[in-house]
């Protein structure tokens, strides 16, 4: 698996259980696995196409006109 022995899997494990503690684990476990489930979900969503882009509504914006023509100040 991933060109890893039995030696180094049993370190990485070694160290999860440490840093997580091992009343973590099955939570950790449980999110993990949920987490890929609803990955794999929007996977499969994707998969049924674009969906439709919304209806153009027919008027057009109106066009913005300046407020005011503001001058520049002389310059001393």
């Amino acid at each position: 698996m991933f060109g890893m022995g039995a030696s180094e899997l049993m370190i990485i494990l070694v160290i999860v259980l440490l840093l997580f503690g091992a009343a973590k684990l099955p939570e950790l476990g449980r999110s993990l696995g949920s987490g890929l489930s609803n990955f794999k979900k929007g996977l499969k969503e994707g998969d049924e196409g674009p969906t439709p882009a919304p209806p153009q509504s027919a008027a057009l914006p109106e066009q913005a006109r300046p407020v005011a023509h503001v001058e520049e100040a002389p310059k001393a």
